[in-house]
This record gives structure tokens, sequence and C-alpha cells, in this order.
């Protein structure tokens, strides 16, 4: 099969598996990574190196004669004293070879045809390109950037290279993302740069550097390289040894040419496939932020409930990636904090009422001296309400609702040697992970420790939230983390029994309600929450029975996308499957 039939025949496998790789950090859209697209840009690098790529014409030189030519030259190069002597690589025996080679190939080293990190001779004022790591590439072009430097600056201390050689990252990620080039426009045919290249400068103009970066991009070297990388962890580094003895399948000259045109053909059309899926994907994205608008701009239950019908009868069309169903989870609970998601219920309690109830009982509490005095209650003014709410639920600083809001203990409170295996839990930021607590049996104190940090015990229903790192993160403390304590990054909240837990946690999720703790936040490496910030939070409340409806209509919801999200899964799953087998059978 032709590797342009390859590619039309299976189009829609290449152009249709998608996944979203999440970038770091709250708010982040996510990379889109084409897989298929990855996948085929392998492929094709594979039967590139593999003669599979393009027909073998019996009139072209064989490989071998080539290497005779090549060898004959480097005793040459030696002789005169413009290469180091160097020990002959042993000839590739049968258990090195990983496959048969097409007619005219031959198997070598690249030791065996390239001198292996050469060194280069100028004037001192000469003008050189100097090249640091930043500017090497992953391009599978082979494409750098330069700065100009005199010679006398970067001579010593410095990887050298010409025009012509090929460079390869070998240290860790560098290598493992295909970091490598062919040196060409150096200012006066001559650079240095990256101590962490390895370079080969090919002995013959027969041998072509691109061929070369074809065969040191190819899935499988690169595999294979990460096997014997060497040095601690963000210090690995590929071994000169397996840059130079790897077994290299080589083709003819005239064959090495005719495949690197064939992998610029075939890497442009990726090139095109990628540009148009993305294209498509950016508006579909367009399409479904459109459509969630009609949502969130809703006037009432009865007005969302006609748009989500309009919306559900498209749901396989319209949420195919996993960013468009994030995207739905986000707008449902934007409704859901907006009142937008259920029926107002006229028996339910005036929220009014509700939250003069809690005040009520806050000013019980401070009298029995078990929380501070509760503050009078103001009415909020118009500006400060942060989104639409219902009539008849009533806004309220997030200090009028919470019964206390309180910090977990200082840094200096405990220290590295406090630590126990097994003790009692400490509950970090991230130890809160999808409104739970995923405690980690190291970060615990002793018994003796627990009992010093009484005053943060933690209690059946109390929150546990976050005060530095990722906003608005919390859990809800269940009889099992009763008595555990709270870390010293986190806060702890505590409620009126009637104000639903998971409703805290719904608002606490909402992109409204973190972009104002996020706005209000201080910290320049770490975002930090302080009490000032959290208790001045404007929260629209709604009776504790609707807030019951609205958790129930949200879980009722998210199940829904869960369902979506995972039939995606299984689909793209079966994608990448197909993939993988399309490209084993292709290297048959």
């Amino acid at each position: 099969m032709s590797a342009q039939k390859l590619i039309t025949e299976h189009l829609d496998l290449w152009t249709g598996a998608v996944t979203k790789k999440s970038s770091s950090g709250r708010g982040s859209n996510g990379k889109v990574v084409l897989t298929g697209i990855k996948k085929l840009r392998e492929l094709i690098l594979e039967l590139a190196v593999h003669g599979k790529l393009v027909e073998q014409y019996p009139a072209d030189t064989p490989a071998d004669q080539l290497l005779e030519r090549i060898e004959e030259h480097r005793k040459e190069l030696i002789a005169s004293g413009k290469i180091k002597t160097s020990k002959p690589l042993q000839p590739i025996t049968p258990d090195e070879a990983p496959s048969e080679l097409p007619v005219g190939w031959a198997w070598t080293r690249l030791g065996s045809i390239t001198e292996i990190n050469p060194r280069n001779a100028g004037d001192d004022s000469l003008k050189a390109s100097f090249i640091p790591m930043p500017l090497v590439t992953t391009s599978y072009h082979g494409e750098h950037g330069d700065e100009p430097r005199n010679w006398g600056e970067i001579k010593k201390g410095y990887s050298h290279f010409a025009n012509g050689d090929v460079g390869l990252a070998k240290i860790t990620p560098c290598f493992e993302n295909s970091k490598a080039a062919v040196f060409r426009h150096l200012r006066n045919g001559i650079g240095a740069g990256t101590t962490e290249l390895h370079v080969a400068r090919p002995l013959s103009s027969a041998i072509n550097p691109y061929f070369l970066l074809l065969f040191l991009k190819s899935p499988r070297f690169l595999t294979e390289g990460e096997k014997v990388m060497t040095g601690s962890a963000g210090q690995k580094r590929v071994p000169k040894a397996y840059f130079s003895e790897t077994p290299l399948p080589l083709p003819p000259e005239e064959e090495q040419h005719r495949i690197v045109q064939k992998v610029d053909e075939l890497m442009a059309l990726c090139d095109r496939l990628e540009q148009q899926t993305s294209d498509q994907l950016e508006a579909h994205e367009t399409l479904v932020d459109t459509l969630l608008g009609t949502l969130t701009q809703s006037e009432n239950a009865t007005e969302l409930a006609d748009n989500w019908a309009r919306l559900a009868a498209h749901f396989d069309t319209l949420f195919t990636t996993e960013q468009s169903i994030d995207k739905l989870k986000q707008a449902i609970l934007h409704l859901a904090a907006m009142g937008r998601l259920v029926e107002q219920d006229a028996e339910d309690e005036p929220a009014i009422d509700f939250l003069t109830e809690i005040y009520t009982r806050k000013t019980a509490l401070a009298n029995q001296k078990r929380i501070k005095r509760p503050r009078e209650l103001t009415q909020m003014d118009l500006a400060q309400h942060s989104y639409p709410a219902p009539a008849h639920w009533v806004w309220a600083s997030f200090q009028d609702i919470a019964d206390e809001i309180s910090t977990g203990p200082f840094g200096s409170m405990i220290h590295k040697h406090d630590y126990v295996e097994g003790g009692t839990p400490l509950i970090n930021p991230s130890h809160m992970v999808g409104g739970r607590i995923k405690e980690d049996s190291s970060v615990s104190v002793s018994p003796a420790k627990a009992k010093e940090l009484s005053s943060y015990i933690l209690a059946t229903g109390d929150i546990v939230m976050a005060r530095r790192g990722e906003v608005g993160r919390c859990a809800v403390v269940t009889d099992r983390e009763t008595e555990w304590l709270c870390g010293t990054g986190s806060f702890v909240l505590r409620f009126h029994p009637a104000i639903n837990r998971e409703f805290v946690l719904l608002l606490f999720s909402t992109d409204t309600v973190r972009d104002y703790l996020t706005g209000n936040s201080v910290g320049t490496t770490m975002t930090n929450l302080n009490h000032g910030i959290l208790k001045k939070m404007p929260v629209a409340l709604p009776s504790a029975r609707e807030q019951y409806r609205i958790v129930q209509k949200v879980d009722e919801l998210m199940a829904l996308c869960d369902q979506l999200k995972e039939r995606l899964n299984n689909t793209s799953k079966t994608r990448c499957q197909l993939a993988e087998s399309v490209i084993e059978k292709s290297l048959i």
C-alpha cells in the first residue's frame, strides 16, 4: 500500500483520534493533541527508515559499495590528520539487525559513516553561530535558530558543528521530545552551542544528513534510547555509544534523496490535515460555547428546560471532546449557582428567613463562647452581586453564611521531625480530591503532637478548603475523618446544620467564585487566600430545601456528563488501537 493511499484510506482514523492533554494550572483550556496525526507522522518515519516509503531502483548504487568508499575516505582523513584516529566499530551481527533490509540497503553504524563530536578551527574574530538548546526545535525538518558570536567567545566549552552536521539532544526531556537538527546557514559555515548535544559530521556527501535526521527521530530509536539513558532523575542522558553504535539501515545515495523528498511531501500533507482538523475543532468549540451560552442566559427553569431539550437532541455531535464535556459541566455548575437549574417551590422557607436563622444560631453559639460574635446582618448592595440570582434568594457575605472560618496551624508549629507513619492525618490541599479527602499516611503526627494541635481538629460536616495553590479546592469531612487535623495550607469552614455541604462545594467549583478568589488572592509564586478575602466574598443563598434539589439535579446531570466522557474515552481508545494496528501491519 502506498503512503498516500495509507493516509487517504484511513483519513477518519488519523484525524479522529483526538485527546485533550491538560496543561497545569486551573483555567487552562488544555492542549489539543491530534493523536492520530501524531501516530501517522511516526508511521511515516518508521516506513522511511525501513525502506517501505519509496520504491527501490536496481540502477541505484548499492549501499555496501558506498560504505566501502567511505571507509577508504576515513583512512585518508586519519592519515592526513584531519580527523582523529578512532577504534573501528564492529560489523553488524545478525542478532543486532532488527529486521531484513530492502535490496541495495546495508547495515552500518553512525560512527562508521560520520565523525562523532567533531571540532572546528577558525580565527577568533570570525563571526559564527551560537545555538543554545532552546533554539534547537523538535521539527521534523530539523530546524534551528542561532545567535551571532565571535568564534573566540564560543570555541571553548561548547559543542562544535558545521553546515551539514547532524545534532541530537542527549539530555532528558529534550531527547524524548526529539530535539534534533541538521545545521544549516551557519555564519561562515561553523557554530558552537549547548554541550547537551551529540553531533555527527558525515564523511561523504553521499550521506544525506536529512536521512540521518529521520533515523534519529524515528520512534524505535527514541524508545530504545530512553531505555539506556544514564544519570539521576532530571539529568538523564543518552550515552555517546548508543548514538554512534546503534545499527543504522543505510539506503543507496539516490534512494536517500527520494526518501527525504517523500517524507517532506507527506509531512506537509500531515500539516494540512492537522490544520484542517484544528480548524474544525476550533469551529466546534465556538459552536459549543454559543449553545452553552443559551443555557446560562436562560431567564428561568422553564426556558432552561426548552434550551436543554434542544441541546440534548444533539449531544452525540456536540460533546465529542473532553474539553466540550468539561465546558458542559461548568455550565451546569454555573446554572446551579444562579438558581436556574430547578423550579422554585412556593412552600420553601424564604431565604432571608434562613439567613436570619443562621445569624440567630451563631449569636447563641457566641453567647456560649463557642464561636466569635457575628457581625450584624446588613443588606448587600446590588453592585456587589457577582452573578444573577433569583429574587427570592438572599445575597450575603460568606462570613454571614459560615459559622466559622478558621486557618490551619502555622508552618512553624509543625516540623519535619513531627511527621510519623500512620499517625493522625493532617489534611493539606493536595489531599482534597473531587470533593473528598484522600489522606497520605506519611503526612501524619503522633498522638502527643495531635493533642498539641487539638484546636485544629476536624469534625463531621466541616469543609476543608485550600488557602494556597488551586483556589476553590475543598472537601467535606465525613465520619471517617473526624478528629483528623487541618493542615497548614488549609481553611476549616463550619456551617449551620441545614446548609447543604455539597451545595457549598458546588459554589466553589464555579468559574465565577474561583475567578473572584483568584482576583483577590495574594502571592506571586503561589496563590494564597486570607480570611478577609473569603469573608467578604458575596454569595447568593437559596433556602435549605432548594439547595437539596439543586444538588440532586447537579448529581443527575454530572452522571450524564461522566457517561458521555466514558463513551468518548472508549471510542478514542478504540481509534488509537486501530491506528496502532494499521501501523504494525504497514511495517510488516
